[in-house]
């Protein structure tokens, strides 16, 4: 980074303003500014890792203290802007999908466009309106791409707090929106934290399928869906395979339950709406893509990022959890002899589980 910009302190105030107008300008519902100090955050990050809760996310591990100390990761950093964008989509009736076995439910956060690119292409329009007026500085857009403990920085910089179930929560839009940081070397005015309000409420405790939320603020990532179904390379652990129902791309109870989300706001980014029908099609429409159409259907989506082989995978369990059909037992058949282990694995599973269901 560069030198730290020297401007009045009736100045960065004015540009603090400025970069938050900005922000929402460019489709951001809010703009908060934190310092670098996140040294409580990293105490519990590293008894997290510590606890092994990361699984297999070895990434997690890397970078020694860079993930929790910003001006070590980006040397010069004096300050974070962070923004957070709505993302849940319109007509989404989550608990209409959980409840049919035969649909299969994506993450409402992937059913459009990936947002990486999007929010960082945003973040760095911003920083050209930083740039435009005070001059040339220093600074590093981050979209969930590198060491960032971005829910720790949101929750400095005031944008809402971690709630029981780890994801950030705010008062007037509850959790489903995205967020991006810009890393700046200007030392603008910071602003202040919430106040936590999850008071005695454990309804997202109580609802995950697998029980991943071990205590209120803890999670082990071993045992929570999303990582099961996006970041777990191998065999999903048989005990978690029924809980799964038909979650096949990350999950979404703690959210579906979480009292603050009656504030949410639909998004109005049309690149967040879903495609191709994924926010309610068949488990076994799904499971029927070649490579070649699961590739086609994916371009641009965060989906992309598992492969064919886990997708198929996902997909399997997500039929052999639901209600036994003649058809699915056809599907599952001619994926016995499919090339990869992992999905044949996963195959005769569900099979049997559906067989088992036929005599019942």
């Amino acid at each position: 980074m560069s030198q730290p910009t020297t401007l009045s302190s009736q100045a960065l105030s004015d540009l603090a303003q400025q970069i938050k107008q900005w922000g929402e300008n460019l489709g951001f519902q809010q703009i908060a500014i934190s310092d670098v100090d996140l040294g409580e955050h990293e105490n519990h990050l590293n008894q997290w890792l510590a606890n092994q809760y990361h699984g297999e996310m070895d990434y997690m591990a890397r970078h020694g203290n860079k993930r929790s100390r910003p001006a070590e990761l980006e040397p010069g950093t004096l300050r974070v802007i962070s923004g957070r964008m709505d993302y849940l989509p319109p007509s989404s009736d989550i608990p209409k999908i959980l409840k049919d076995q035969e649909k299969a439910y994506i993450s409402r956060y992937a059913l459009g466009r990936d947002y990486h690119k999007m929010i960082r292409k945003r973040l760095a329009q911003l920083a050209k309106q930083i740039e435009a007026a005070i001059g040339p500085f220093g600074y590093r857009a981050f979209v969930d791409s590198a060491p960032v403990l971005e829910k720790a920085i949101a929750e400095k910089a005031g944008l809402g707090w971690i709630g029981k179930h780890t994801l950030l929560l705010n008062r007037e839009a509850g959790s489903w929106f995205f967020l991006g940081e810009l890393f700046v070397d200007i030392p603008l005015p910071i602003d202040e934290p919430v106040s936590k309000h999850c008071g005695k409420c454990s309804a997202c405790i109580d609802i995950c399928p697998t029980q991943a939320i071990v205590a209120p603020y803890q999670l082990d990532s071993r045992k929570c869906i999303s990582y099961l179904t996006i970041e777990l390379k191998e065999s999903i652990p048989e005990p978690l395979r029924a809980p799964m129902g038909n979650r096949v791309f990350g999950c979404d109870d703690c959210q579906m339950v979480c009292p603050w989300n009656r504030f949410a706001k639909t998004t109005l980014e049309k690149d967040f709406w879903p495609r191709h029908g994924l926010d309610e099609n068949d488990l076994l429409t799904l499971f029927l893509w070649d490579e070649e159409t699961f590739l086609k259907n994916t371009e641009g989506s965060a989906i992309r990022r598992i492969g064919y082989e886990r997708w198929l995978r996902n997909l399997a369990v997500g039929i052999g959890n639901s209600p036994y059909c003649d058809k699915n037992v056809s599907a599952l058949q001619q994926r016995l002899s499919y090339e990869s282990e992992l999905v044949r694995e996963h195959v005769q599973w569900a099979l049997t589980v559906q067989l088992d269901k036929k005599d019942i």
